[in-house]
C-alpha cells in the first residue's frame, strides 16, 4: 500500500496526503504547497508517506 501512497504523492500529492493523515494541517499544507509549487507538494507528501510508514511499523 505504501508503494502505491509513493505513487500517489508524485501525481497527486493532496490525495497521498489526505489518504495518509486525514484532513487535518498536514493536508490543507500540502494543498497550498501543491497548489502554489508543485514540487514542495510532492516533497512533502512523499516526507508524510514515509514517515507514516516508519512510526506504524516501530
Amino acid at each position: 500500500m505504501d508503494v502505491i501512497r509513493i505513487i500517489l504523492a508524485i501525481l497527486l500529492p493532496p490525495l497521498a496526503a489526505f489518504l495518509t493523515v486525514g484532513i487535518g494541517l498536514h493536508f490543507w499544507l500540502n494543498l497550498l504547497l501543491s497548489l502554489f509549487f508543485w514540487v514542495p507538494g510532492i516533497i512533502h507528501a512523499i516526507w508524510l508517506v514515509v514517515r507514516n510508514a516508519r512510526d506504524s511499523t516501530d
